[in-house]
């Protein structure tokens, strides 16, 4: 057994508050940005989101560790996780699909886990106060409330540069399809259960490192793009705003999940802002403004777009809203092939409820080919 429970450790936050756990996984320290996630179930791809790079993930669900770990639900090729804080961690999985603990896959990949902690008190102050700097000590080992508030007050976020260079596939991949239906993916942070969703439609899909010029990504002939979800502040993803640019200005069909989102509303001239403590979960109701429908979503970002700054002169619209603040959660082109949602279709972990999304793409790309549409311009006041 990994579980050590003899072990004195803490969570420590920037503004000085100290929660105290006993470590799993592994023996090591670890800095971040902590957050909270209301999602119940799928700690592993909690994990193996990119989106959720360089951060201490308190999950708000009480016992996590029951059903243990397992290759399939694995969303990307490494947990990027800094750390994990939970309430009650389980060291005997119960489930014929387990194939190991989740605090010997954390050990495994170095990273740091903390249970026993009071993740009611700490979520309640995130809310409160806002995500903030923090640290995950794995054996206070004699060193005073000052000294660990200081080393937390230091510590690294994924806020700071530019970490898609980071997440991004490290070379291009074809995922073959029966469809005609071509797809260029721009890798910001992708999971795996996007390439699936689109794969199961028979799209084939290319999937393209993040840097990657437009017109390498145009020269590769596919019938549309599509922008993943990835972690960071997308005002420093400059790169990703240029590119975005460009392609889009060539009218091709695009649609931007998440980043993809926030890349999209810079590159049309919009601005994006930091929320106070994120969107992470599953439950977030979004309000489709065309139909009044409500859709259940998975969430996992920490940016949104200024609403007043989408310009609306040029044919953009805010397509969906979250009913919990109101933020933006999708833009439209009143007549271009081109739309976004801030939140994640493809679930894992959370609803599949919105899945059509991938549907709508599809179809909006079939559309296009039949169309024969050439080169409309999106104007852009970047």
């Amino acid at each position: 057994m990994s579980f050590r429970p003899h072990r004195s450790g803490a969570l420590v936050l920037e503004d000085g508050q100290i929660f105290p756990g006993t470590p799993f996984g592994a023996d090591t320290d670890a800095e971040g940005e902590a957050v909270f996630t209301t999602t119940m179930t799928g700690y592993q791809e909690v994990a193996t989101d990119p989106s959720f790079y360089g951060q201490i993930v308190c999950m708000t669900y009480p016992l996590i560790g029951n059903y243990g770990v397992c290759e399939g639900d694995q969303e990307s090729r490494q947990p990027w996780i800094s750390g994990m804080i939970v309430r009650e961690y389980c060291d005997e999985p119960s489930s014929w699909r387990s194939e190991g603990t989740f605090a010997d896959y954390l050990k495994r990949h170095d990273i740091p886990g903390l249970s026993g902690v009071d993740t009611r008190s700490l979520t309640r102050h995130i809310r409160s106060s806002g995500s903030m700097k923090a640290v995950i000590v794995n054996d206070r080992n004699g060193l005073s409330d000052g000294e660990l508030v200081e080393r937390a007050r230091s510590a690294w976020t994924p806020n700071e540069y530019d970490v898609l260079p980071t997440v991004t596939t490290p070379e291009r991949r074809d995922i073959d399809a029966e469809n005609d239906l071509h797809v260029v993916l721009i890798d910001c942070g992708v999971k795996e259960n996007i390439i699936r969703s689109l794969h199961r439609r028979g799209v084939r899909v290319t999937v393209v490192p993040y840097g990657t010029p437009a017109d390498e990504i145009i020269s590769i002939g596919a019938d549309a793009i599509i922008t993943s979800p990835g972690p960071g502040d997308p005002s420093l993803a400059q790169t990703g705003v240029e590119t975005v640019q460009s392609l889009i200005s060539h009218g091709r069909p695009y649609m931007g999940i998440c980043l993809g989102h926030q890349l999209l509303s810079r590159a049309i001239g919009a601005t994006t802002r930091k929320l106070k403590f994120g969107h992470r979960g599953g439950n977030h109701p979004v309000r489709d403004v065309a139909t009044g429908v409500v859709h259940i979503t998975s969430q996992n970002h920490g940016y949104e777009v200024d609403p007043e700054s989408v310009p609306v002169d040029d044919g953009w619209k805010v397509s969906q809203i979250n009913l919990n603040d109101n933020s933006v959660e999708g833009l439209q082109h009143e007549s271009l092939p081109i739309f976004s949602i801030q939140y994640h279709p493809e679930g894992s972990p959370g609803p599949m409820d919105n899945q059509y999304l991938f549907d709508r793409f599809v179809s909006m790309v079939q559309d296009y080919k039949r169309a024969g549409t050439g080169s409309s311009q999106v104007r852009s006041r970047n």
